[in-house]
């Protein structure tokens, strides 16, 4: 660490990160300032490697809903998609959940008089007696109107990746994500093995969890694999998306050599 620390200092530290958390780190270099200080290299590691995720979550999602857009030619899909498909219930469900959330999120942004006005569209009949307030801003919420593209705003990777799942095979893959990986030799399979590594490192991110070793570089090849294959018949690295990420992916991979090599030192 960059600033001296003391005994009462570090302790304090370990204490709010948790001597739990740091026992690995701390048994191998035997050090608990050391420890503390490689707890916050492999977090910065991680934040450089969730933001080229994000880019990657985003243009993936993206190109999906221009793709489905497309296919069931209606922009209800998401919410109402036409017979005779049908979301298989996890993603009904996580659609359902996204539409709560971005009315929460305009509810959250309505004066009070706004919000009072919805008693109108949810209780025609007059409001109910005795109703609790969270019972009657519930009802309140379910009748704001959003727009499609702000539930897909809230649906996460566990969604999109799903869509490349074996379920969906013959209602979505075949007459429509293929497009999204147009690649004749590309399988739905190998886009859909990929994904998962990068969700699961997503995951461990977004708890805070290390991502090092076999499973960093294993993000990062199925990262390269999305970013070369997404929308080009012909996989490239010069790709809009990979020239985008190339300096971002590159920093990383120097940052986890270091990083690596430093935590190898203490092994010897």
């Amino acid at each position: 660490m960059s600033t001296p620390f003391t005994r009462e200092e570090v302790a304090d530290l370990v204490r709010l990160f948790s001597a739990e958390r740091l026992k690995a780190l701390t048994e191998l270099t035997g050090s608990e300032q050391i420890a503390i200080e490689l707890h916050q290299a492999t977090l910065a590691l991680g934040a450089k490697l969730m933001s080229v995720i994000a880019a990657v979550e985003i243009s993936l999602r993206n190109s999906v809903c221009e793709n489905l857009n497309h296919h069931f030619a209606v922009n209800t899909w998401l919410l109402q998609p036409p017979v005779p498909f049908e979301w298989k219930r996890p993603e009904r469900d996580k659609a359902t959940l996204a539409q709560d959330s971005a009315q929460k999120a305009a509810y959250s942004k309505m004066s009070q008089a706004e919000k009072a006005a919805l008693d109108l569209l949810a209780y025609p009949n007059g409001r109910p007696a005795n109703i609790s307030h969270a019972k009657r801003a519930k009802d309140r919420r379910k009748r704001i109107p959003v727009s499609n593209g702000k539930v897909v705003a809230e649906l996460t990777l566990y969604f999109w990746k799903r869509l490349y799942g074996p379920e969906y095979e013959q209602t979505l893959w075949r007459p429509s994500l293929k497009r999204t990986f147009p690649n004749k030799h590309i399988k739905r399979a190998d886009v859909a093995s990929n994904l998962e590594n990068i969700y699961q490192a997503r995951n461990r991110l977004a708890h805070h969890e290390p991502v090092l070793h076999k499973r960093l570089f294993d993000t990062l090849c199925s990262i390269k694999y999305i970013i070369e294959h997404l929308e080009v018949k012909i996989p490239s690295k010069d790709t809009p998306l990979s020239k985008l990420l190339a300096s971002d992916i590159f920093e990383l991979e120097e940052s986890a050599r270091k990083l690596h090599d430093k935590l190898a030192s203490y092994r010897t």
